[in-house]
């Protein structure tokens, strides 16, 4: 009940120190406001930005390792590309291999890809269009949303039979007004029946590639049309990805016994280097996480001279509302207000006064939100908001404690008479 007694006084005594002289205290706050928009605008945007490009890699599936020749992220030295160069494509015996020796894995498919390729349908064609060969449970690997038909059958996979799933916009571009379910197209002049028409996924902030604007068969039709195997040289090379159990934290267990396997089977001895790649999706995300760190760091840096800035104005606001509360606080201490009641007071006005910048702060990053910035997403989460609340109270707290303590000292008899 006290406490309630205290915060209810508090805020009338805020509201009124506002009222009284509102250019005093709209300046004073201006520190505060600024200081948690520039603070919370910097973490918005990079937790935004970050978000954004970790949804453009959803595309590479999740607890998946890739099997390839290329790393997802390079290496190192001027010259990193010639070791990888050399190294031998992973082969279709490597996938069997894998796939039957590999028990630390709950899926292992091999696929490969081309870009560029032409789709025809009638008289109607679309150019640069992936092109995507899919062994079995190439599915449960990379997430395919079918929108209309079905998935490509472990029958028509096997077989290599020419059946195709068609991306939504080639789907829209070739058959417009019509399902194309039954119907077929023209990859490379062989034709392939429609089976299938995968969802919208619409353009990613990195522009990463999407099932929009791509097809797939089954691995072998794929092979019929593109040369893959283990040459150096080959036109196209594939590869292998494998998807882990939930109980191995952190795929170790697969990606040793992965890498293992595949040294056997390319007959590596110890002191030589392994010649494939073990790729994660989250590898790629990871590489710009310090960049984030740096912008986030920064962010923190100009807010704080600008919460710095407004810790004084609402110190400058409490020490002038002591003085001109002098005898109020005599008056109550005379009438047994205990010194705690007196500082809570004041702190809790103080709390009040930071806050309201902090939100006036945290109102212009919506503000910030509703902005158009293309295919990015900002969004303000409830963590920045807290973070943003809470910031504004300790500075209020920060501020108001050596004034509430003057305050709170303040002998009755002396205070009384300062009136």
């Amino acid at each position: 009940m006290l406490t309630l007694r205290l915060i209810y006084e508090s805020l009338g005594f805020a509201w009124r120190a506002l009222k009284s002289n509102i250019l005093r205290t709209v300046l004073s706050l201006l520190g505060v406001t600024i200081g948690i928009f520039s603070i919370i605008a910097v973490l918005t945007l990079v937790d935004s930005l970050e978000k954004n490009i970790r949804d453009s890699f959803n595309f590479l599936g999740s607890d998946v390792i890739y099997v390839g020749k290329w790393p997802f992220t390079g290496g190192s030295g001027r010259d990193w590309w010639k070791e990888y160069l050399m190294r031998p494509n992973v082969s279709y015996a490597e996938y069997k291999f894998l796939r039957s020796n590999l028990k630390t894995a709950q899926t292992v498919s091999i696929f490969a890809d081309v870009d560029g390729i032409t789709v025809k349908a009638g008289n109607s064609g679309l150019s640069r269009i992936t092109l995507k060969g899919a062994d079995l449970d190439y599915d449960k690997i990379f997430e395919i949303n079918i929108e209309q038909g079905r998935y490509l059958t472990n029958d028509e996979i096997e077989a290599g039979r020419n059946v195709v799933i068609i991306g939504y916009e080639v789907a829209n571009a070739l058959f417009p007004n019509q399902s194309p379910i039954g119907l077929t197209v023209k990859i490379k002049n062989l034709k392939f029946n429609v089976v299938g028409v995968t969802k919208r996924e619409g353009e990613s902030f990195l522009g990463t590639p999407s099932n929009d604007y791509s097809v797939i068969i089954p691995y072998d039709a794929f092979r019929k049309l593109y040369q893959t195997g283990t040459g150096r040289w080959n036109e196209l090379g594939s590869d292998i990805g494998l998807k882990g159990f939930s109980t191995d934290i952190g795929l170790v267990e697969m990606e040793n016994d992965t890498r293992g396997l595949l040294r056997v089977k390319r007959g590596l001895k110890p002191i030589q280097k392994d010649n494939f790649s073990l790729n994660r999706p989250e590898a790629v995300a990871n590489m710009i996480s310090g960049v984030f760190d740096v912008l986030s760091i920064a962010g923190w840096v100009i807010g704080g001279f600008s919460m710095l800035v407004g810790g004084f104005g609402i110190a400058n606001i409490m020490f002038v509302s002591v003085k001109e509360r002098t005898s109020i606080i005599g008056l109550q201490k005379s009438l047994g207000a205990k010194n705690y009641f007196i500082l809570f007071q004041f702190l809790f006005e103080s709390v009040f006064l930071s806050l309201i910048g902090g939100l006036t702060g945290l109102f212009l990053v919506w503000l910030l939100t509703l902005a158009p910035f293309g295919s990015l997403q900002v969004i303000l989460s409830i963590k920045n908001i807290v973070l943003g609340l809470g910031v504004s109270s300790i500075i209020g707290l920060i501020a108001g404690i050596v004034p509430a303590a003057m305050a709170a000292r303040l002998d009755p008899v002396i205070a009384i008479r300062a009136a």
